[in-house]
């Protein structure tokens, strides 16, 4: 999965743990920002921006993309 490895794979999976995210869902968020070749901007980042470009708080918009919705719109923040 483009060069990322296990470890920092869990690096970002405890950043959307922190951004109160369950395990389930930060797992989801990572592995959706690893297909869509988002990872290396980061998966809180993307998160984050993409609840600024929303007008949206980071849990509304993070839970959108466990949903597979708004990855278009969190792409092109990019």
């Amino acid at each position: 999965t483009q060069g990322v490895s296990s470890a920092a794979s869990d690096v970002y999976k405890r950043q959307l743990l922190r951004m109160g995210f369950s395990s389930i869902e930060a797992k989801r968020i990572v592995d959706g920002c690893m297909e869509r070749n988002l990872i290396a901007h980061g998966a809180g980042n993307v998160v984050y921006r993409l609840a600024r470009a929303q007008g949206t708080d980071v849990r509304t918009a993070g839970l959108a993309l466990c949903e597979d919705r708004l990855w278009d719109e969190a792409a092109a923040q990019f």
